[in-house]
C-alpha cells in the first residue's frame, strides 16, 4: 500500500530536483548472476580508472550485508550505509575518499539485517541520495549477486546495466536468469556484458556470443560486449595488497583491458538532463517500489 511517508519521500526528491541546477550523471550498475566472478573488483577498478580520466566518480557498495569494497581498497571507514539506514548519520557523513580521489559509500559488512531491508528502509536509502550536493560525472553501483529485490531495484534505476560473466556454466546460466528477470519484469532492454577472467585473446568474444545466442532466441533485449578482462595473477596480488590493480600494476594485461573499458564507458551516450541526474535515479527507485506496492494492494 502507498503510504504518506513514501509520497513525502518522492515529493522531496522531486522538489530538490526542481530547485537545483542538476547536470547529467551516468549511473552504471555493475551486477552479475552469481558470486565469485570478480564483479566487485571490476566495479572498484572501473571507478578508479574513470577517475584517472579526470571524471568525478562516486562508488556505491550496494551489496547490502556482504559489503567489501572498503576492504578491497584498503579503506577504514568509521561509518557505513547501516548508519544511514538507522538514521544515525546522513549519507554525506559516511562517504570516504578512495584511490585516485574516488568518493566511496561503504556498505555494511556482516550485518544480516542489511540484507533484509524493508521497502521503507530501501526508500530511506535512495532518498538519502537526493540530499547529496557533490558534483559528479558518474555513479558506479556495485550490487550484490543474485536476484534479490535490492539488486533488481538498483539495476532498473541505472542508466547502464553492466553484467559480469565468466566462462563457467553457472555464471552463464545465472547471468541469463538475471537478464531475463530484468527484461521481462523490470523493463530493462539493454545490457553491457563484461567477460571476466578470460584465458585467450578470443575467449571473451566467444563467451559473449554464447550468452548472445540464447538471449536472441528467447528474449527481446540488446546485448553489447563492453569489454573482456583477461585472467591475470596480478589482479589477485592487488587484492592481497588491498589496492586497485589499475594503479598497483598499471602495465598488467588486466589493467590495460580495464582502462579500455573505462574509456568505452566514458564515451557511452550521456543521459539526458531530464533523466540523468542523481535525483532521477532516486525517483526511479521510489516510483518502481510504489508501483509494485499499488499492484499488490
Amino acid at each position: 500500500m502507498l503510504t504518506p511517508e513514501h509520497m513525502g519521500i518522492a515529493g522531496q526528491a522531486a522538489g530538490l530536483r526542481r530547485m537545483r541546477n542538476t547536470r547529467p550523471v551516468k549511473v552504471l550498475t555493475v551486477t552479475g548472476g552469481k558470486g565469485g566472478i570478480g564483479k566487485t573488483n571490476i566495479s572498484a577498478n572501473l571507478a578508479v580508472a574513470m577517475s584517472m580520466l579526470g571524471r568525478r566518480v562516486m562508488l556505491l557498495d550496494a551489496d547490502l550485508g556482504l559489503a567489501n569494497i572498503d576492504v578491497l581498497l584498503g579503506l577504514q571507514p568509521s561509518h557505513s550505509l547501516a548508519d544511514v539506514v538507522s538514521g544515525a548519520r546522513r549519507l554525506e557523513e559516511v562517504i570516504v575518499t578512495g584511490p585516485a580521489g574516488i568518493r566511496v559509500i561503504p556498505g555494511a559488512s556482516g550485518l544480516s539485517d542489511m540484507a533484509k531491508l524493508t521497502p521503507a528502509q530501501h526508500a530511506g536509502i535512495v532518498h538519502a541520495f537526493s540530499e547529496l550536493t557533490e558534483d559528479l560525472d558518474a555513479l558506479i553501483v556495485d550490487t550484490a549477486a543474485g536476484l534479490s529485490e535490492g539488486v533488481l531495484r538498483f539495476c532498473e534505476a541505472g542508466n547502464e546495466v553492466l553484467v559480469v560473466v565468466c566462462d563457467e556454466p553457472t555464471s552463464i546460466t545465472d547471468a541469463y536468469a538475471l537478464i531475463k528477470v530484468l527484461s521481462t519484469e523490470r523493463g530493462v532492454s539493454r545490457f553491457r556484458i563484461i567477460t571476466n577472467m578470460t584465458h585467450q585473446g578470443g575467449d571473451g568474444r566467444h563467451l559473449f556470443e554464447k550468452l548472445l545466442r540464447v538471449t536472441e532466441r528467447f528474449l527481446q533485449v540488446t546485448l553489447d560486449h563492453a569489454g573482456s578482462i583477461p585472467y591475470d595473477d596480478r589482479v589477485w596480488r592487488a587484492v592481497q595488497l588491498q589496492t586497485p590493480f589499475v594503479t598497483s600494476f598499471p602495465t598488467s594485461l588486466a589493467a590495460s583491458a580495464l582502462k579500455k573499458l573505462a574509456l568505452r564507458a566514458d564515451s557511452w551516450e550521456e543521459p539526458r538532463a531530464a533523466r540523468g541526474n542523481i535525483e532521477f535515479f532516486v525517483e526511479r527507485l521510489i516510483r518502481a517500489q510504489q508501483a509494485r506496492e499499488i499492484a499488490q494492494a
